[in-house]
């Protein structure tokens, strides 16, 4: 069984750092987004210019990082609380 970096959450459709690689990569993809925005906002001179640049490149860094939970982490469902076992 392979190490899994994510789990999914308890409630809902997602999940969370289950690993020191999965808050790993979560600390990078924060970084990555603060780091994008800091240097569009230094070389354009509208907040027109710099949504149109900022949000398809985060739309991008959010594509990778789901790409990554989900290859490295628990199949994603919809969940509403923990699982019960079925027999009795």
């Amino acid at each position: 069984m392979k190490k899994l970096w994510f789990r999914n959450k308890s409630y809902g459709w997602g999940w969370y750092p289950a690993t020191w690689e999965g808050w790993l990569v979560l600390v990078v993809f924060i970084g990555a987004i603060v780091w994008n925005f800091f240097r569009i906002d230094g070389s354009v001179h509208s907040v027109n210019e710099s949504m149109l640049e900022w949000a398809p490149q985060t739309v991008a860094l959010v594509l990778v990082l789901l790409v990554v939970c989900y290859l490295t982490g628990e199949k994603p469902s919809w969940q509403w609380g923990e699982k019960k076992d079925s027999g009795t």
